[in-house]
């Protein structure tokens, strides 16, 4: 069975529906840590700001990263840092450094 097709205005609102329960999602788990995002999914909160901010920018809206990570955290990043996020263990440094060596 084939996924159904939309117009671009319902694709459009139901993408942004699923991005808005995504940062929900994401605001609620304060105990996921980004290096485990990123050791699974291959993406953290961080990425998914800059994506947002991108976004923006393909539309011509500067925003400053700052802002998107507010955006996306759902208060300063500095924050969501000093409230939630632990120091990540060797395991989770080994792992990040074998997926993603850029990092």
């Amino acid at each position: 069975m084939a996924a159904p097709t939309f117009d671009d205005t319902t694709r459009t609102a139901l993408e942004a529906a699923a991005f808005r329960r995504l940062v929900e999602h994401l605001r609620e788990r304060t105990d996921v840590q980004n290096i485990d995002l990123m050791n699974l999914a291959g993406f953290c909160r961080n990425c998914l700001s800059r994506w947002y901010r991108e976004a923006a920018a393909a539309q011509g809206i500067a925003l400053a990263d700052p802002d998107a990570r507010e955006i996306v955290y759902g208060m300063p990043y500095k924050d969501w840092q000093a409230k939630y996020q632990k120091e990540a263990s060797a395991e989770q440094k080994a792992a990040l450094a074998k997926s993603h060596p850029a990092h």
